[in-house]
């Protein structure tokens, strides 16, 4: 755990934190709010410096991760959990709406593990409840992706909906190309400038290092 709080100092400076929150700001915003409602149970996992599960909109907001920084870096109404995703023992079964993570998987140290993270998330969610993911895609970026001290699991948008269907959920949303890699790629920095991006999906096609995915959990799965 200590590791990892160091990696993340090393890799973001508080400059690039303040930039990438306002960046998240938006995304949550104009983007991701679509698929969680207002009134929703949302968890997030390797909730890092709490860029989503801050600025999304929910009734009851629940973060979990692995580095022991993350809690300072989130407000009063995140319930936040210092441990590992694959034991969410803290969350009753058929708790909560929307499970989210970013930039996590490719973290994880072997498929066995996603497995047992995504297993944890359907135990956790209502039925119908989904995972909404964000993830670097292997496919769009093969070089950059190893540039990255902590990245182990390779995944493209196309393997990790094999493993969601693996773990029992519908896969019902697919954007295989997204934002552009990380927030010091071409995406442009200012919030209004984001905004025209999120809208002009010919733009993602061009620029797009990560994809979106959205599983549902199934009622034959609760």
């Amino acid at each position: 755990m200590e590791d990892l709080a160091k990696l993340y100092k090393i890799r973001f400076s508080d400059r690039e934190r303040i930039q990438k929150d306002r960046v998240w700001k938006v995304l949550c915003e104009d983007y991701f709010q679509q698929f969680v409602d207002e009134s929703s149970t949302v968890l997030e996992l390797a909730s890092g410096y709490g860029e989503f599960i801050r600025h999304i909109s929910a009734a009851r907001k629940i973060a979990v991760d692995l580095n022991p920084d993350s809690g300072a870096c989130l407000r009063g109404d995140v319930e936040f959990h210092l441990g590992s995703a694959t034991d969410l023992s803290m969350l009753a079964d058929n708790s909560v709406d929307v499970c989210f993570s970013s930039n996590f998987f490719e973290h994880l140290p072997s498929k066995e593990v996603m497995d047992q993270v995504l297993s944890e998330a359907a135990r956790v969610l209502k039925p119908e409840g989904i995972y909404l993911a964000m993830q670097p895609n292997l496919r769009c970026e093969p070089g950059r992706y190893w540039d990255y001290y902590d990245h182990v699991l390779p995944l493209t948008h196309l393997s990790c909906r094999e493993a969601f269907a693996k773990a029992g959920f519908d896969v019902t949303h697919l954007v295989d190309r997204f934002i552009p890699f990380s927030t010091d790629s071409k995406l442009p920095q200012h919030p209004l400038l984001v905004k025209m991006y999120l809208r002009i999906p010919l733009l993602w096609r061009l620029l797009g290092g990560q994809f979106v995915i959205i599983g549902r959990k199934s009622v034959k799965a609760a």
